[in-house]
């Protein structure tokens, strides 16, 4: 079966997941972030023609300040023309199709469409629909995938621990409701991470995950046992049907990260989230700002991993 994903050569033609894509082509672009980073952290940004002439369409049918924010910026950086769609006064708001709004966007020369939407699977409809020389990036679709932070995790995750192969990683938190976690399992075992675990109550996990090839905690204590990094996810009420949690209270007190909990994990051992965080829920502040974390940094490479993609897809 075909990847959608990649040409006729194997090469990257879109975005949508980190599921099915080679370790090769998920390292060169951790690689090519790499070459980014030190302009993002620079006072003196200096734009690259990389994306000079070519005209950049973020299309957000959700909220995410952070997220298309950090695309807008690495476009820039890249030189790109970059144009954001009001979604709320879009033509969408009016009845047109989803389709029909992309066909009157590509019949305005864009190159490149930054996609984030409510339903699982629009970036593959869209990358399915468009010319071979217009590309699509998945911004985030429904439950399903979300590769971009995925990747910068694995930027991050590479940057303090250098290594793949010797590391335990957890994942704690709403595994059932997040794209988050279904990309970074994939790019996490993709790249040879021996050990992931979840941990989470069994309301908030997927039936079969262990299918994923992870390992499955009920209790903080032993799932975050010896491992090196620790992954919370957000609560995602907007998602849930039903009670699946008595309160947000109680969420914290079995799976919020404190100073206690981290204890378990190895000393030198870090911890991030892709944000927004819910302090008091699913992580202390104690921890969120202390030395462990590396949350922040995980927003700053996001912009070096993100024109990363950029540019490799603008080769094609």
């Amino acid at each position: 079966m075909n990847n959608p994903q990649l040409n006729k050569n194997g090469e990257l033609q879109h975005l949508l997941s980190t599921e099915g894509l080679p370790a090769r082509i998920l390292l060169d672009i951790l690689d090519r972030a790499a070459g980014f980073v030190g302009g993002v952290d620079s006072n003196e940004i200096k734009k690259v023609p990389l994306l000079q002439g070519k005209s950049v369409f973020n299309i957000f049918f959700e909220n995410s300040t952070r997220t298309r924010t950090t695309f807008e910026i690495a476009a820039k950086r890249l030189s790109a023309d970059v144009v954001n769609l009001n979604i709320g006064s879009s033509s969408t708001s009016k009845g047109e199709t989803l389709l029909d709004t992309v066909d009157n966007l590509c019949a305005m020369h864009a190159d490149m469409f930054i996609v984030r939407h409510s339903q699982s699977g629009a970036a593959h409809l869209i990358a399915r629909h468009v010319a071979p020389n217009i590309h699509v990036i998945n911004a985030g679709d429904g439950r399903h995938a979300h590769p971009t932070q995925a990747l910068l995790d694995m930027y991050t995750i590479r940057h303090y621990k250098r290594e793949f192969h010797n590391l335990r990683v957890a994942i704690v938190g709403d595994v059932l409701h997040s794209r988050v976690a279904r990309s970074q399992i994939h790019a996490l075992t993709t790249l040879g991470v021996p050990e992931v675990r979840v941990i989470a109550p069994k309301t908030l996990l997927p039936t079969d995950v262990e299918k994923l090839g992870v390992h499955v905690y009920h209790d903080m204590a032993q799932g975050l046992k010896d491992v090196d990094v620790v992954m919370m996810l957000r609560l995602q009420n907007e998602r849930m049907q039903g009670a699946l949690l008595p309160s947000a209270q109680e969420f914290f007190k079995y799976y919020g990260l404190t100073q206690d909990k981290l204890a378990q994990a190895r000393p030198d051992a870090i911890v991030m989230h892709p944000g927004p965080m819910n302090r008091g829920v699913e992580i202390d502040s104690s921890v969120a700002d202390g030395s462990h974390s590396v949350i922040l940094p995980q927003v700053t490479f996001g912009i070096a991993v993100r024109m990363a993609v950029m540019s490799l897809l603008a080769e094609r």
